[in-house]
């Protein structure tokens, strides 16, 4: 196999696991050239994406058909897939009205000696959580306030936030589906604790000998302390414990690709998701 023969099967892998991914937990509805995948109950909401296995066009009437049914379901109008895999799909977006966002797509190499989470004396310590761990509601939380004031500079959310948004999830199903997920082996969360709270939280989803690493979040008041990298390398070798050959992830931009790259990771593509503008 030549090296682009070999890029392109690990890319097929990784749209296969995008496919099937969300069929654990999601309705799925045939839109022709289009899949669009609807969450059943509480929790992060799926996208539309390239039907497995089409081999003809897409148009911009394509796409505009699943806004429709989206915006008819009260759920985002998101389409994700990989650019390489289906690149004339962009187009048939944009044409839709569409912004379409590029995120670097990197693969951790088999030949990469898993990384201690330990850093600096007093560095929090680094775990995965259990259904029942007291710690995992912040866990989930904590991620939503880090996608709040997106970058890596320290910024104003603190702890006393984090308890605040915590509180306010208490009751709507968010906590009790996330905990749910965990139990039932669909997702595994570790989070970097101090004071009994998640600073930094993330999960990785398995299926089959694949898994993606997604949610990475670290409360904004306490970034620059590598707690995101620290919560990854706990997450890779819990996936490699349980026989994942390939682990992933999508960055969040190339400043964030240059740290997952100290873990090893490799770019092998672009990861594209549209949405409305603003």
């Amino acid at each position: 196999m030549t090296a682009t023969e070999g890029s392109r099967a690990l890319l097929d892998l990784i749209e296969h696991y995008y496919d099937a991914v969300p069929r654990r937990e999601a309705r799925v509805e045939d839109h022709g050239p289009l899949t669009l995948f609807v969450r059943e109950g509480v929790g992060w909401p799926f996208y539309a994406r390239p039907a497995s296995g089409w081999s003809g066009p897409v148009r911009a009437d394509d796409v505009a058909r699943v806004r429709d049914r989206q915006r008819e379901l009260g759920i985002p109008e998101s389409f994700e897939w990989v650019a390489e895999t289906t690149p004339a799909f962009r187009a048939a977006v944009e044409e839709a009205g569409l912004t379409v966002h590029e995120h670097p797509l990197m693969v951790l190499g088999t030949d990469v000696a898993p990384v201690a989470p330990e850093g600096a004396p007093g560095h929090p310590a680094v775990r995965v959580l259990g259904a029942d761990d007291p710690v995992l509601p912040s866990a989930l939380v904590v991620p939503h306030l880090a996608f709040a004031e997106p970058g890596t500079r320290v910024g104003a959310a603190d702890t006393a936030d984090l308890a605040e948004a915590v509180l306010a999830r208490t009751g709507d199903g968010s906590l009790e589906s996330g905990a749910a997920r965990v139990r039932a082996g669909l997702t595994v969360i570790a989070a970097a604790v101090e004071g009994g709270t998640a600073l930094c939280a993330g999960q990785h989803n398995q299926v089959g000998e694949v898994s993606e690493i997604v949610g990475i979040g670290t409360l904004p008041a306490a970034r620059r302390r590598g707690l995101a990298l620290a919560v990854t390398a706990v997450l890779i070798a819990d996936a490699r414990s349980r026989g994942v050959k390939t682990v992933f992830l999508s960055a969040g931009d190339e400043d964030v690709a240059r740290i997952y790259a100290r873990l090893g990771f490799r770019r092998v593509g672009t990861a594209l998701i549209a949405e409305p503008a603003g």
